[in-house]
């Protein structure tokens, strides 16, 4: 018999997974309205909680979204993770605008928060990734702003996973190096490592952030096509960590993973060992 599913937070109550129901008129749903944020476990502790609150409250602040009271989504986060009981997961915090019109106005009903874990998958010490022809808009609306509006990277994934790769990456309508689907990037330029700054228009990523912190990494304009020239490159995210690239557009690298990657992996793996909040 497989084990029963998690149970979900919904709108302030803990519910079985089944009975974790939206309305057909959540705008989350209809017209992608919401904000979200995922962030990981650490022997069943989650880590970066008060880094990954802050942005959920900047990407609400974008979209002009109400948050409910922060204190809540906290409480939520840990007995979610502790009616799961699992060692190593996942964790979902979804806001949306709630119930709205068949159109892009929105209601006036309360916003619908959902927050729900699952297991996390083993993570490889490195993956192959494709750039994808469509950019990011760095001066779009939603940039920089970690919105439920995900069927752009749902298509460019989907290709990914067509050609044997696990992440797509996006150029920035300037040709610039951009982000991943769900990860920012880093390669070796001079020497050391570059990620794209903000004003590329990628995401502020958690896992980003701390990285350009504790290790040897700058931030650096560079075109997309330098990361199938850098002889070694990682994605970052909160799930991955700092994991290696291992072939861009069918194209290995030398160095998988490489010393730099390498390095900044340990100064990661040691911030992670020190606080769970950093």
């Amino acid at each position: 018999m497989a084990p029963a599913a998690p149970p979900v937070w919904l709108n302030g109550r803990l519910v079985p997974e089944a009975e974790a129901v939206v309305s057909a008129f959540d705008h989350g749903l209809i017209v992608g309205d919401g904000v979200f944020e995922t962030l990981r476990t650490f022997g069943g502790r989650p880590f970066a909680v008060r880094r990954h609150l802050d942005r959920l409250a900047r990407s609400a602040q974008g979209l002009g979204l109400d948050l409910p009271d922060r204190t809540g989504v906290e409480a939520a986060v840990t007995t979610v993770l502790e009616a799961a009981g699992l060692p190593e997961a996942r964790v979902r915090i979804t806001v949306t605008s709630g119930p709205g019109p068949l159109g892009s106005a929105r209601g006036t009903s309360a916003p619908t928060v959902v927050v729900a874990v699952a297991p996390l998958d083993a993570v490889a010490p490195a993956v192959d990734v494709v750039t994808v022809p469509w950019t990011r808009n760095e001066g779009g609306a939603l940039a920089g702003l970690k919105t439920t509006s995900y069927a752009e990277n749902a298509v460019a994934l989907a290709r990914a996973h067509q050609h044997g790769a696990s992440e797509a990456v996006f150029a920035n309508t300037r040709g610039e190096l951009c982000e991943g689907t769900g990860t920012n990037v880093v390669l070796a330029v001079g020497g050391r490592l570059v990620t794209p700054p903000l004003s590329s228009g990628c995401l502020a990523g958690v896992t980003r952030d701390l990285v350009l912190e504790v290790a040897d990494v700058v931030e650096a304009t560079v075109p997309l096509s330098a990361l199938a020239e850098a002889d070694e490159a990682a994605l970052l995210s909160s799930t991955r960590s700092v994991q290696a690239i291992g072939a861009v557009d069918g194209r290995r690298l030398d160095r998988v993973p490489g010393p730099l990657t390498t390095r900044a992996a340990e100064a990661f793996a040691a911030l992670v060992a020190k606080s769970l909040d950093p």
